[in-house]
């Protein structure tokens, strides 16, 4: 009879076959990777490994994962070296990876681009964060090794240079493990136990290798952070590192960086003699002026003869007061010959206007009389009003043996209809 099996030993058995495998013990396999993620907290790196043809899952523990140079991304194309075996859970065949190395570039170089890009999301290289160097130092802190030849390069071009200022020489390693922490620990040394006005850190050239340490995150965060403006003289003309970016000013090379820090004492000193000249001009022109002032003052008829300008002063405000009394007097004439002459035409303008209101008053009067109820009453006619004092109008108001009221100019009458005649009837 045919064995059944369960989905739990066919799996078994799939795993066993692939892990007794020789040719799936260790495999290598590139591809780019794809849905890349790392679980915060776990350290472990999930990911799928593709080409045009086909997909694998990957999945890269921790232990294996912290040794990596880099962070593997999304897009990026690896050759990835571990085993084939079968997660039973999932129920699919996983790619265990020990290694992952970028395809066509190293791992140093890869993770050196992802330092870069993290730390300039951060600011830490923006322009507008640079400082200009001061123009006349007078302390200047180097950090570098102590036997090497680029403190002798710095010291030189300052003793030719500008033999004033102080430099003050901070041992430290330049390359090797230990090399970022000593060259941090001089930043710091600069900013707080021995402040200096400058601080230039560097070394001579070399390999990738041996400049790395200039790359390590903190010694570019404590450059970065240095309040101290620094200068970074690194390697030769064509190398670049994150100090680089980090610092204030970037110097192909020590010497060079000691060019751009120590001031020309021979300009310094032509500078001095020109702003010299350019006083010595000016005040030469300032003190030529004056004394044309005094010998303008010294030539002027006040100082000679301070009296005679307060006597053409006293003629002027005896002129002056002269001419004010007479243009008042004038003034005044004026305005009295203009109030006489309103006045008059004043006058004839009331009497005109109380002559024309004494017109108009009398036409009223005239019309009012012709209206006044009495008047006319006093002419022989008589008013009729009802017993409540309601003017009757017409006769058909009226009616046999009705009272009324018969109003005369000197008094009234009461009175009872007889009888009451229309014109043309009889009621």
């Amino acid at each position: 009879m045919e064995h059944i099996y369960t989905v739990a030993e066919l799996t078994g058995f799939i795993k066993s076959y692939l892990e007794a495998s020789p040719q799936l013990k260790s495999v290598s396999v590139k591809g780019e990777i794809s849905n890349c993620s790392a679980p915060s907290g776990k350290g472990h790196i999930f990911f799928t490994l593709k080409d045009e043809g086909a997909t694998i899952r990957g999945v890269m523990f921790k232990s294996r994962a912290e040794r990596l140079a880099f962070a593997p991304e999304s897009g990026m194309k690896v050759l990835c070296t571990g085993r084939i075996s079968v997660y039973p859970q999932g129920g699919q065949y996983l790619l265990y990876a020990d290694s992952l190395v970028p395809e066509g570039e190293g791992a140093l170089f890869v993770a050196l681009e992802q330092l870069k890009r993290r730390l300039a999301a951060e600011g830490l290289f923006a322009p507008e964060r640079k400082r200009r160097l001061p123009k006349i130092p007078r302390r200047v802190g180097v950090i570098t090794s102590a036997t090497g030849a680029a403190v002798r390069d710095v010291i030189n071009v300052a003793g030719r240079r500008f033999p004033l200022c102080e430099v003050v020489v901070y041992p430290s390693l330049v390359q090797g493990e230990g090399a970022a922490a000593s060259l941090a620990a001089g930043v710091r040394y600069f900013n707080s136990v021995l402040p200096v006005d400058v601080i230039i850190i560097g070394r001579g050239g070399g390999s990738v290798e041996e400049l790395w340490e200039f790359n390590n995150e903190q010694l570019v965060r404590t450059v970065a952070a240095s309040v101290v403006p620094v200068v970074s003289a690194v390697g030769h003309e064509t190398d670049f590192t994150l100090c680089d970016f980090a610092a204030d000013l970037r110097a192909p090379t020590p010497s060079a960086a000691a060019e751009l820090v120590f001031p020309d004492r021979a300009d310094i000193i032509r500078r001095f003699d020109n702003a010299e000249n350019r006083m010595r001009t000016l005040l030469t022109a300032k003190i030529e002026g004056e004394r044309r002032a005094l010998a303008s003052l010294k030539a002027s008829s006040v100082l000679r003869s301070p009296t005679a300008g307060f006597d053409d002063r006293r003629l002027r405000l005896a002129d002056l007061e002269g001419w004010l009394t007479t243009a008042v007097k004038h003034k005044t004439a004026l305005l009295k010959q203009s109030a006489e002459s309103l006045g008059a035409r004043l006058g004839q303008g009331a009497a005109s206007s109380l002559k024309q209101v004494s017109y108009r008053v009398d036409s009223l009067s005239q019309r009012l009389a012709l209206l006044d109820p009495m008047a006319v009453l006093s002419r022989g006619y008589a008013a009729v009003t009802d017993s409540k004092g309601n003017t009757l109008t017409s006769i058909a108001s009226l009616k046999a043996g009705d009272g009324f009221v018969l109003k005369m100019a000197d008094g009234k009458a009461d009175a009872t209809v007889g009888k009451v005649e229309l014109y043309g009837d009889e009621l």
